[in-house]
């Protein structure tokens, strides 16, 4: 028992370390608002998952951001909390069906679940609390925020369309790009992360 909370344990510090290592090298897209960046830190955050379990994959992904608020916030922890929030919204729902059955079907159903999940989530998210928050605390004006927006979708003139042509299709973008490396990779990966686990 204690050989298997070991190897938990050391699972979920080295995947924390990979995941906080992916989450600073960060790209802008074309067609998306400036201050949307993608990064692959889900991917260590979605392998653990699979491998040790939903729960495990929470802590992977608090580690994650309390790490990175630590060393690198510029958004006074609301993008790390939100970060938190809506990689939770993506991991849980796949875990949690990939745990039913761990076969090829069911991570595919888990990942594309988990992707819409994220995306309805991270809507709601950025609505009520991530752009509110960055108005009230960080004086950062809406119409300014709202304006980066429109710089890189013009149909974008309101709270409402930012969410809806901003980022709902960027989370939608991200899942499957995250969704797509998981698959690609988390067979090769697995026996190393099972491996004395038994």
């Amino acid at each position: 028992m204690k050989r298997i909370e070991t190897r938990t344990i050391a699972g979920i510090g080295v995947l924390s370390a990979l995941a906080v290592g992916l989450m600073f090298l960060e790209t802008a897209l074309p067609l998306v608002p400036g201050f949307l960046k993608l990064d692959i830190s889900e991917l260590p955050v979605l392998l653990g998952t699979f491998a040790l379990g939903p729960i495990a994959g929470v802590l992977i992904e608090l580690v994650k951001n309390l790490v990175h608020f630590l060393m690198a916030t510029t958004t006074g922890g609301i993008g790390e909390i939100a970060n938190f929030i809506v990689g939770s919204a993506f991991l849980i729902p796949a875990g949690l069906i990939y745990r039913m059955r761990k076969n090829k079907r069911h991570a595919q159903i888990g990942l594309l679940s988990g992707t819409l999940t994220m995306a309805a989530v991270g809507a709601a998210v950025n609505y009520w609390f991530l752009i509110p928050a960055y108005v009230t605390v960080m004086k950062f004006p809406l119409d300014v925020i709202i304006g980066m927006g429109t710089a890189a979708i013009p149909a974008i003139d309101s709270l409402g369309t930012l969410i809806l042509y901003g980022i709902v299709p960027f989370n939608l973008f991200k899942g499957v790009v995250i969704s797509f490396l998981t698959l690609l990779v988390y067979k090769r990966v697995s026996p190393l992360l099972h491996k004395n686990r038994k």
